[in-house]
């Protein structure tokens, strides 16, 4: 789906993932359901607040398998790519721990350039049988 690049927009879909994992037999409550969720929050976060060109929104896609729950989030914004090595911020910083986060919760995670469009796309996977 395609989400404003807004606030509003990273919560609607933030919303969207939780109720589309309840459907597939993720409870609201579930580990599963809350990891992928917290996951979801903050790619969606980052796409807004580093990944906005105006007039573009952002990009959501779930997928998932018996095995793996898929989270992908794209944005246009080609020359902000992510480290893949997120480290610790220093204690008093405000920012900067949304990608730790991701990588300390996600099975695996990476950036890839978007396909056929400008931009890059943020993925992440949660294998299912470690969270159960």
């Amino acid at each position: 789906m395609q989400f404003t690049s807004t606030p509003r927009g990273a919560r609607l879909a933030r919303r969207l993932v939780s109720y589309r994992l309840s459907d597939w037999a993720h409870p609201y409550a579930s580990a599963v359901n809350e990891t992928v969720t917290l996951i979801a929050a903050e790619l969606t976060a980052n796409a807004v607040r580093h990944g906005h060109v105006p007039g573009r929104d952002f990009r959501l896609s779930l997928s998932a398998t018996e095995t793996t729950v898929r989270i992908e989030v794209s944005d246009t914004r080609t020359e902000r790519v992510p480290l893949l090595s997120a480290q610790e911020p220093p204690g008093d910083a405000e920012s900067g721990r949304g990608l730790l986060l991701v990588s300390r919760l996600a099975s695996r995670w990476a950036v890839a350039p978007r396909e056929a469009a400008p931009g890059k796309t943020v993925w992440a996977e949660l294998d299912v049988a470690q969270s159960g």
